[in-house]
């Protein structure tokens, strides 16, 4: 009796994962990468460390059109599991405040590993070969799908689409995913840049370009807060970025796309109130009587900061503290695909079971990684999610 295939299109994370888990089931296994090596993406997460997983987790970490959908398939393949994986294949994890990375800081050390388990169990990964169709196979006893590329056709029992999204300027991000679930007759929510710097409306921003500052930065919709997050700002020539920038962008992105003005309420210093704060710069004054408020500054903040606080010739502490606690930006957009970490939306998971990554539409077809409808926060989740969604979906393609 023949084995049974399972074939899947991509060879990054969520796809060499998938290979592992459908292969250990004792299936033979093709994948097919559109680039000349796999995981090229890969070696990119965490700066080039690949930041593996993270040791918080909560169904908040998570975003899609149903974040339950997401927190029920990381729940199945929790980061604990997630560890244990890599730690069998040679991977030694480095706590760094609830981030996991590989102790030798390498995201080519977690490829490496992931490719050389995927050659062991007989994984046939062939290269440069770009899906252009998934369709019935027309002779059963071959298979229930018939893969084609631009030179050949695969028949397979399963097919996991593992293509990832447009998202980074890495070669080896691209649609396909979405165009191949498309034509199956899926539904796709709009993909969307997220964990991307945003572009604002101003005239200053050269001004400031370069400076880093703690703070706090709100989303605001008309005038209330939406959600809030704080560390580290990164202001640039065009807006604002930074990780508590890209935490909230995936939700302002969506709210622009449906033409939802947003803005950004940045807080330079989130420990004080309005009147503690006015109350210590009188203070600082005091001390200094010889200094104007704009040098009663210095040693708060980097100087390009302090010019744009006190560019009004007329500021005065009451002004300079409102500026200070709540420097309002009007959004225009996000910065382009390119220098996005992930994209928002994907395939409709009312359309996929969370028990196996399953299509509902077509018996057969799975799915799994970033080209479903779920994207994380920054800090290892999207690569949780990639795990946890290719372990379902290479473990139930292979039954």
């Amino acid at each position: 009796m023949e084995k049974k295939t399972v074939c899947i299109i991509g060879g990054g994370a969520a796809g060499l994962v998938s290979a592992i888990f459908a292969a250990r089931n004792h299936v033979s296994v093709i994948l097919l990468e559109q680039n000349e090596k796999p995981g090229r993406k890969l070696l990119a997460t965490g700066n080039g460390r690949c930041n593996l997983t993270n040791t918080y987790q909560h169904p908040s970490c998570y975003h899609g059109r149903h974040p339950e959908f997401a927190w029920e398939v990381i729940q199945q393949f929790p980061m604990q599991q997630t560890v244990a994986f890599f730690s069998k294949l040679g991977i030694y994890t480095r706590n760094r405040d609830g981030y996991l990375y590989p102790a030798s800081l390498q995201a080519s050390s977690v490829l490496e590993v992931l490719e050389a388990e995927a050659r062991y169990l007989k994984v046939k990964i062939k290269c440069r070969e770009q899906v252009t169709d998934i369709c019935a196979c027309p002779e059963r006893e071959q298979g229930r799908w018939l893969v084609k590329t631009a030179s050949w056709q695969y028949p397979a029992d399963s097919v996991i689409i593992a293509c990832g999204s447009p998202a980074s300027e890495i070669a080896g991000s691209c649609t396909s995913g979405y165009e191949l679930a498309k034509k199956l007759g899926h539904t796709l929510i709009k993909p969307l840049p997220a964990l991307v710097p945003l572009v604002c409306k101003g005239s200053f921003f050269k001004k400031w370009a370069g400076v880093r500052a703690e703070g706090c930065v709100s989303l605001a919709v008309d005038r209330r807060i939406f959600r809030e997050e704080r560390g580290e700002l990164q202001l640039t020539e065009y807006g604002v970025s930074g990780i508590p920038v890209f935490q909230l962008s995936g939700y302002a992105v969506r709210l622009l796309d449906e033409g939802v003005p947003v803005r950004l309420l940045l807080d330079f210093m989130p420990d004080f109130t309005e009147e503690a704060l006015e109350a210590f710069l009188k203070t600082r004054m005091d001390n200094c009587p010889y200094k104007t408020l704009k040098e009663s500054l210095v040693g708060l903040f980097p100087k390009k900061l302090i010019d744009v606080l006190t560019q009004d010739d007329k500021t005065d502490t009451a002004s300079l503290v409102q500026k200070i606690k709540c420097l309002e930006l009007d959004v225009k957009g996000p910065r382009s695909l390119g220098q996005a970490q992930v994209c928002s939306g994907g395939v409709s998971t009312e359309e996929l079971s969370a028990g196996t990554m399953e299509s509902s539409l077509h018996p057969g077809i799975f799915f799994a990684g970033e080209v479903v409808d779920t994207d994380g926060i920054c800090g290892g989740y999207n690569l949780q999610w990639a795990w946890s969604s290719a372990a379902m979906a290479g473990t139930h393609a292979a039954l």
